[in-house]
């Protein structure tokens, strides 16, 4: 039985290392199209990305040992933790190079909004107003299942949610205004950040 948790743990661990590059090759190091020019921005997203990012020092700091039980002496509770793991951070990587990709020129580290802006509302966009958050605090529970302590992981997520949260205030305020009863129609029908959960 240890053996195979440890199987698991070695092949989640490597798994997430594998997606991690992937995420960052994708936001660091892929060519972006030419930014469109911006029309109206929201400085005060920065604050909620600074936030976002502090989210993932407990889970990267506050570490058990490697490849170790996330909930000692139960076995099975910790293959699950690791099947989680893996499943969430190849979903949160599909789902963050899925949104770049149907934002193109629109796609920025600040909330803004571009001259000819559009609503995007197709592909994963469909599944969740603000699916490249998703997929940040997918990575960030998947790393907590695979390296930190509980507590961490809480913390982290605490972290995250506040700064996400100033985050989607910010742009949620600016396409309210540009697309009014448009956007108002599309928020109602799709959760902003966990699919079918609406809060």
């Amino acid at each position: 039985m240890e053996q195979i948790s440890n199987y698991v743990n070695i092949a989640s661990f490597s798994i997430l290392m594998i997606c991690w590059i992937t995420f960052a090759v994708r936001f660091l190091l892929w060519k972006k199209p030419k930014s469109a020019p911006d029309a109206k921005r929201s400085e005060v997203s920065i604050v909620g990305l600074v936030l976002q990012g502090l989210g993932y020092l407990p889970v990267w700091i506050v570490r058990r040992q490697m490849f170790s039980p996330i909930i000692p002496d139960q076995f099975l509770v910790n293959i699950i933790f690791q099947i989680l793991a893996i499943g969430l951070s190849i979903f949160s990587v599909w789902m963050a190079v899925s949104a770049i990709t149907e934002l193109g020129k629109q796609w920025s580290l600040t909330a803004r909004l571009t001259e000819n802006h559009q609503l995007i509302t197709s592909g994963v966009y469909g599944i969740v107003r603000h699916p490249i958050y998703t997929a940040m605090l997918g990575m960030l529970v998947a790393t907590g299942f695979v390296l930190s302590h509980w507590l961490a992981i809480v913390l982290a997520i605490i972290i995250f949610f506040i700064g996400t949260k100033i985050r989607t205030n910010s742009e949620e305020k600016l396409l309210r205004e540009a697309f009014a009863d448009e956007y108002q129609k599309y928020a109602a029908k799709v959760a902003p950040l966990i699919p079918f959960v609406k809060i």
